[in-house]
């Protein structure tokens, strides 16, 4: 790896392009280096990853409207078009990736990697497929692409804080995306440099839908991005320019929504002919949760097994998590979000508040991607009282471990202290979730196969379930044109198409 300094530049300065940070982006998308083993392997992972979790949300309001949406825009003449996840019926690419991106991020449930910045890399998956699927791409093509937006995006979230700043982390995944396409299509440095610098203008928002009372845009926001990439890619292959320099211009990014015109970054890329293995440093979860909530229901099931009696509020007088500053401020009590403890808060909220989900794993030792937030759930008197009893705090042990570069000691946890009404304290922490490639029980191809199966039954009949199975495990070998066998078929009956909410389009 390369670590590249990267700074704001006047514009008398005169950056040469080869110099700017969109261009050194676009020249790793553009290296034909192979992709390794280990690496071909955890892409397929990461798809059957995402087809879990997709098929989970297919009837959820936000991807219901998203797939009405794409369905009004039939293919377009450039290619075939590409799958709407669930249904089959091929729509315009761009329109492809904002439906099957909503469906993968709706229940926030796929892979995840932290860093200076957070990110979903898998979110990088629905608008590279969407492509290759239009223009009849292999499995090979695909795999290629999927390993550069990992590696961009997985680089980019090392390097460059967003969310200091309050803009949201999708900023990283508009360049990621747009440079795995330009893998995918096989495109030359020049037009991927425009694509990423596209990608990026396009897709900077602030951090508002991630804060108080938490929307249904959550979902969107990456879709949003992805299917920006497309277009950006669309428009940088017709010969249409971006802004230069996107990111290092004194009245770019980086100047005026980031660190400011004194800013240093360095960002580490890989050398020419190197292998990008970036999705190898990400992770996935076990549970439908902020991903700062996968240890903290882990250890709260522990918790829940070992001390029954920290489950009855009559019993506790509170509890002191101390964990990251990220998780302290952003889904703790530390946000200051009163909706965080309001058992009238939407699923979204619910999902980025701690003090929640601690205690309903504490309770049931158990965690259920519907159950554990429908509205009974929350509204259980004995949960609010013992919700409103959770609090947390910084600790800098736990924000310094959240922010090593080191995978050994980097972690996501914290400590805990329940103090029962006797004046008994009962002490334990976690690192990481068990999920983790440090964890108790580290998730393999087979946990892939079983989250997706899980969350596939009664909605994908038995002997889809098996062909998705058998052609996602044989994607290098899928032929071109052969890529809609990794859409997945609901079952008859489960989409009611007529039931969706009528709009513009």
């Amino acid at each position: 790896m390369i670590n590249h300094p990267v700074r704001v530049y006047k514009s008398e300065e005169n950056l040469p392009r080869e110099e700017q940070l969109a261009h050194r982006i676009a020249t790793v998308a553009a290296d034909p280096v192979a992709v390794d083993a280990d690496v071909a392997d955890m892409v397929v992972n990461r798809i059957i990853d995402n087809a879990a979790v997709a098929v989970a949300s297919l009837n959820r309001p936000p991807i219901v409207a998203a797939r009405a949406q794409a369905l009004a825009h039939a293919p377009s003449s450039g290619g075939n078009g590409a799958t709407v996840f669930g249904i089959g019926e091929r729509v315009s690419p761009e329109w492809a990736a904002w439906a099957n991106g909503v469906a993968v991020r709706e229940l926030d449930y796929h892979d995840t990697f932290l860093a200076a910045e957070y990110s979903h890399p898998g979110d990088n998956i629905p608008p590279l497929l969407a492509a290759a699927q239009h223009v009849g791409a292999s499995g090979a093509d695909l795999l290629r692409g999927i390993a550069t937006g990992y590696e961009i995006q997985v680089d980019l979230v090392k390097a460059i804080c967003l969310h200091e700043h309050k803009i949201d982390h999708v900023a990283h995944l508009g360049p990621s995306a747009a440079a795995g396409l330009g893998t995918l299509l096989g495109l030359d440095v020049e037009t991927i440099f425009q694509a990423v610098g596209q990608g990026l203008h396009t897709t900077t928002a602030t951090r508002q839908s991630r804060k108080g009372e938490i929307s249904t845009w959550k979902a969107h926001a990456p879709a949003f991005a992805g299917k920006m990439a497309v277009e950006a890619v669309d428009r940088a292959m017709r010969g249409q320019t971006s802004p230069v320099p996107i990111y290092e211009g004194e009245d770019g990014v980086i100047a005026w929504m980031l660190d400011g015109p004194d800013a240093r970054y360095e960002v580490p890329l890989p050398a020419k002919g190197e292998a990008k293995r970036a999705i190898l440093d990400t992770y996935t979860k076990e549970h439908s949760a902020e991903y700062q909530a996968q240890a903290w229901i882990d250890l709260a099931r522990k918790l829940h097994r070992e001390h029954p009696e920290a489950a009855d509020p009559a019993n506790v007088s509170n509890v002191l998590i101390r964990t990251s500053h990220h998780t302290h401020y952003v889904i703790g009590s530390g946000a200051n979000d009163p909706q965080k403890y309001s058992p009238t808060a939407s699923r979204e909220t619910l999902d980025h508040s701690i003090p929640y989900i601690f205690t309903v794993a504490l309770q049931d030792g158990a965690w259920h991607h519907v159950d554990s937030y429908a509205p009974e759930r929350a509204g259980r008197p004995d949960t609010v009282e013992l919700w409103h009893k959770v609090t947390t705090e910084e600790d800098p042990e736990w924000t310094r471990r959240y922010h090593s570069l080191d995978i050994a000691e980097k972690a996501f946890g914290g400590s805990v202290e329940i103090t029962l009404a006797d004046g008994t304290v009962i002490r334990d922490e976690i690192a990481v979730a068990d999920a983790h490639p440090l964890g108790a029980r580290p998730f393999a191809r087979e946990q892939y196969i079983a989250k997706f199966r899980a969350l596939a039954g009664g909605i994908i009949d038995d002997a889809e379930i098996e062909r998705f199975l058998a052609a996602v495990q044989n994607l290098e070998q899928l032929g071109a044109g052969e890529l809609d066998a990794l859409n997945v078929a609901a079952a008859d009956g489960v989409i009611d198409l007529g039931a969706a909410p009528k709009g513009l389009f």
